[in-house]
């Protein structure tokens, strides 16, 4: 569950050269190299960051749950995490002291709507209302993310979380509370975090909560799941809700808060082994999988031809109505990027696949992004 984000990648330079033009250059940058435009600043995710999870009205999350049964592998909870709950006042005046230009964190959707749907908690309200106004106080720019791999226990209850439409409807309502009740001070939205790999670790190889997976695809031993098509259905949610959240902001928001909404991704680029074609194929194959899986909709309404070839049925189908709904719903895309590597053609299996299995490539090492070829 990957707390540090692109940001954390530019705070990199940041922390090496300081946001005064006449800082001394380390790694060769300072910050009069990138336009006054080009944002410098840091993320956190709320699961990983507040800690205080039984305090002032938070129901559980999946991730209280997943990891209460001891399903990390250091036995490791967020009870407490890094204590932003009560600490974030200390927290904003080190990003001001180490001259942040933007933070971007995640809505715990437990604490605001602890029921998942209905009553807001007033507590949580006037924690993120209280984080906002720090941030506007010490001229940090103001990045909010709605859902970090994160959602109430309550409705993984109910109806299977992002197994379900139904949390298409939720989502929304979630989303619309967060637009009135902090949109007049928040001009950036992300919608999910990493959906691509939220679906994969969620419901195929069964790392990240709520832990589903099926034999013999899962990495941790899971006791329900189905790594062949919940990854699908749980990421087709994903985009669905996305769509919903932005068509609401622009038809009801956009006006007067003049925001942006878009989606943050998983990345990883992919060069081919060898100059053969079916390599150069593969490399193509692997992006379609890995960015067109959750981009194309917003591009053409539908999914990468490939992963309708390779998935058949086992990959959601849009609607006419959906496709509408999904094409062009972005403003922006975020991209968390950590390495390239090479990849080489795999035979498409015959058996039983999951994703991984539909992408019918071998991964040949990894690249670090200061690496490339």
């Amino acid at each position: 569950m990957p707390a540090i984000t692109f940001f954390s990648l530019l705070l990199l330079f940041l922390l090496s050269s300081a946001s005064h033009l006449l800082a001394d250059p380390v790694l060769g940058f300072t910050r009069s190299d990138f336009p006054r435009n080009f944002v410098f600043g840091a993320a956190t995710s709320a699961y990983q960051y507040e800690g205080a999870v039984a305090e002032d009205g938070r129901s559980p999350s999946i991730w209280d749950t997943f990891t209460h049964a001891g399903k990390m592998t250091d036995n490791s909870t967020g009870d407490v995490a890094a204590d932003g709950y009560h600490k974030y006042k200390d927290d904003v005046k080190l990003m001001a002291d180490t001259n942040l230009e933007a933070y971007r964190f995640s809505i715990s959707w437990s604490r605001l709507i602890p029921s998942g749907r209905g009553a807001v908690n007033p507590k949580g309200l006037e924690y993120y209302n209280n984080v906002i106004d720090e941030l506007v106080k010490n001229g940090i720019q103001v990045h909010v993310m709605l859902s970090h791999l994160d959602i109430p226990q309550i409705l993984d209850d109910e109806y299977g979380g992002w197994l379900s439409p139904t949390i298409v409807e939720d989502f929304t309502e979630f989303a619309d509370v967060c637009f009135r009740e902090f949109g007049d001070r928040v001009s950036y939205w992300t919608t999910i975090d990493e959906p691509n790999v939220s679906a994969l670790g969620s419901y195929d190889n069964g790392i990240f909560a709520p832990g589903r997976c099926s034999d013999p695809f899962g990495i941790t031993k899971c006791t329900v799941g189905n790594s062949t098509i919940e990854p699908y259905i749980a990421a087709h949610n994903m985009i669905l809700a996305h769509s919903s959240a932005t068509r609401l902001y622009r038809e009801k928001y956009r006006a007067a808060q003049k925001g942006a909404v878009g989606i943050n991704v998983y990345s990883s680029w992919s060069y081919p082994l060898t100059n053969s074609n079916v390599d150069i194929e593969a490399a193509k194959r692997y992006l379609d999988f890995v960015f067109g899986w959750i981009l194309e909709p917003f591009a053409s309404g539908d999914y990468p031809e490939v992963m309708r070839t390779n998935a058949g049925t086992r990959l959601p189908s849009f609607t006419k109505s959906q496709s509408q709904l999904v094409k062009g719903a972005i403003d922006f895309v975020g991209i968390n990027h950590y390495y390239s590597m090479y990849v080489n053609d795999r035979p498409l299996d015959k058996g039983t696949r999951d994703y991984s299995a539909d992408m019918s490539v071998y991964q040949r090492g990894k690249l670090s992004f200061t690496k490339y070829p």
